[in-house]
């Protein structure tokens, strides 16, 4: 099925600004509050937050197989396992709805009042339910820089992270929405020198992360394995994570099993999901791999996609940003004691 919504020709009826990040072109889909205090599934064009579950109901997803109340809940878990096909009718659908030669919707001023907000007027909430999470070394540069923290920067990459994935499990209940306030974290750090009794007290050496995480369906039975030839099937899309990190705490509770409180405090995740389909303009070869996959991981065509962060930061935050990488642009940047 084409996805008609990524026409980089197509305008809008909206008033959206030039450098918009949320074109009519980009679609993406969240959960908010409106103003009357109702909660529903949405979209996003410009500085328009759109209620999906109103445009549903009055009749703007006609021909399209939905459940009266599939927009109507508190989160898009529902909505995301009913598949790819669904997700891209109903992108193709709203970018029609909202397309400026499209005059339903424009010329009713009723239907615009109870599906149209402005940004300003929703509250935005988590947008999935979110049942397990796992941590990749997703960056070559990532890894390197990481292992430099805690190892010989000489071997800071592992033979392992050059063969196969490396992840962890991280603690699913402290997702929170981007925005939420963070509590900097209480714990043990390494004894100083000369001493044999570690520290205690909140982390010195507060980290972020700033990644990318991708939203799955629900997807295979235990035991059953997924072909990685129809691992994007499984994808539902994309959201900026802000993986938090207590370097100090991190550092002394790691060895031998890896990070536990110094790293699941708190993960921030960007409210609005955007879907796989809408980033297919910017996929781009893949980084040339040093040793050849096993054949279950090899998979042939542009598989990576190009992202540029705008940083946007208080001045008055002593921020070190380390690096970025423009591949699955992973960046770390350190929050000092100041």
């Amino acid at each position: 099925m084409e996805i008609t919504a990524n026409n980089p020709n197509r305008k809008t009826w909206l008033t959206v600004k030039e450098n918009s990040d949320f074109p009519i072109q980009n679609i993406p889909f969240g959960v908010f509050i409106t103003k009357d205090d109702i909660i529903t599934i949405g979209t996003r064009i410009g500085d328009f937050a759109i209620d999906l579950g109103a445009l549903h109901q009055l009749g703007y997803f006609e021909g399209i197989p939905l459940t009266d109340d599939i927009f109507l809940q508190d989160t898009l878990n529902d909505f995301i396992a009913d598949g790819r096909k669904t997700w891209r009718l109903v992108r193709n659908r709203i970018a029609d709805v909202f397309d400026v030669k499209n005059s339903k919707l424009r010329d009713n001023a009723e239907h615009k009042d109870k599906i149209i907000f402005r940004m300003e007027e929703v509250e935005m909430q988590l947008p999935v339910s979110v049942g397990d999470y796992t941590d990749f070394y997703a960056s070559k540069e990532h890894a390197t820089n990481v292992g430099s923290l805690f190892r010989d920067p000489e071997n800071a990459l592992l033979p392992n992270w050059l063969h196969i994935p490396i992840g962890y499990h991280g603690r699913s209940s402290s997702i929170i929405p981007s925005g939420t306030p963070i509590r900097r974290p209480v714990g043990q750090s390494r004894p100083v020198e000369g001493s044999n009794t570690p520290g205690f007290g909140p982390s010195k050496l507060l980290d972020f992360e700033l990644e990318m995480a991708f939203i799955t369906t629900v997807a295979n039975d235990l035991g059953e394995r997924i072909p990685i030839e129809e691992a994007e099937d499984y994808i539902f899309g994309l959201v900026l994570f802000n993986d938090w990190s207590a370097r100090d705490i991190q550092a002394w509770e790691y060895v031998p099993l890896g990070p536990f409180l110094g790293k699941n405090f708190a993960s921030t995740i960007s409210p609005w999901i955007v879907t796989l389909d809408a980033l297919e303009p910017f996929r781009v070869a893949n980084p040339k791999q040093v040793h050849e996959p096993l054949p279950y991981l090899k998979k042939e065509g542009n598989d990576s996609l190009i992202f540029i962060y705008k940083w946007q930061f208080n001045q008055k935050a002593l921020l070190k940003p380390w690096f970025v990488i423009l591949i699955l642009n992973t960046c770390i940047g350190r929050w000092h004691n100041s």
